[in-house]
């Protein structure tokens, strides 16, 4: 079904944005900068305190560009656009797909997300209107991993895939590395699959919880690597994470030029038209 196929789709743009959920909020206690390592501190008190200056640091910028590759079995996703969180996530994607499956044509989609809804230009007409809008309430009512989504896709924004790994407070720095120019320093960690379903969707339900985390169980999936680079002017410029499985993913995203303007112009009424069955 067409919306089936879609819905992968938005799956793909919640990895590929780099909008990992993470509701823990902010810390007020901050500390460190660029990664540096003060005597007093521990290597993971260090860490954890340049990660909450950078996570503060990103929030307040409210937009970047964005740009990154997904990769899940035969199927790659790439994605270009910006994203604003100053309200909201607002963003402008384009999309394509390669690699097999029927949206794999190699030809870019055009995506436009509000805090609402997700409207998405597949390259061909369907019922004689070009655009199809993707209700975030929808996909909430299709099954916990759908209700994931509606939480990754309304709230959160670069500075959450910080607080992810804030959260799971097991993170080490891993040097310092170029960022396509520019120097940055490189945290990882790892985090186990029912760790990682609890701090991405605290929103949801004690059962969705437990069934989301059955449904990655029974994919094979049982941890995921997230790796952040971090510039010295405390701004995520890179993330890259790595889940394992029958399907392993491995998505990396770069973001750069923070501040930037994001207009987000939707089609007109008459040419979208809402997935049968949603």
């Amino acid at each position: 079904m067409r919306s089936t196929r879609i819905a992968a789709v938005v799956a793909g743009v919640v990895m590929v944005a780099g909008l990992t959920a993470c509701n823990g909020g902010k810390s007020d206690n901050a500390g460190g900068s660029g990664g540096g390592s003060g005597s007093h501190q521990s290597p993971l008190d260090a860490a954890l305190a340049s990660l909450k200056t950078a996570s503060q640091q990103v929030d307040s910028k409210k937009s970047a560009e964005i740009d990154g590759t997904q990769k899940v079995g035969p199927t790659t996703r790439t994605m270009k656009g910006a994203m604003d969180w100053s309200n909201g996530i607002n963003m402008t994607l384009d999309i394509t797909m390669t690699g097999g499956g029927p949206m794999s044509s190699g030809k870019p989609m055009k995506a436009l997300y509000t805090p609402q809804a997700m409207y998405m230009n597949m390259g061909m007409p369907m019922g004689g209107k070009n655009w199809i809008k993707y209700d975030y309430e929808l996909l909430a009512k299709q099954g916990p991993a759908g209700a994931m989504m509606k939480d990754a896709l309304q709230n959160n924004d670069p500075g959450k895939s910080v607080d992810l790994l804030i959260a799971s407070g097991k993170v080490k720095e891993a040097g310092k590395e170029d960022v396509r120019g520019v120097q940055a320093t490189h945290y990882t960690g790892t985090v186990e699959v029912a760790e990682l379903v609890k701090m991405q969707s605290k929103s949801l339900s004690e059962s969705d919880l437990k069934a989301l985390e059955q449904q990655l169980k029974q994919s094979g999936a049982t941890q995921e690597t997230i790796d952040l680079w971090v510039s010295s002017e405390n701004l995520l410029v890179k993330k890259r994470e790595q889940m394992d499985g029958r399907n392993a993913m491995d998505s990396t995203v770069y973001y750069s030029n923070y501040g930037t303007k994001v207009d987000v112009k939707l089609p007109p009424a008459s040419d979208v038209m809402t997935p049968p069955g949603a």
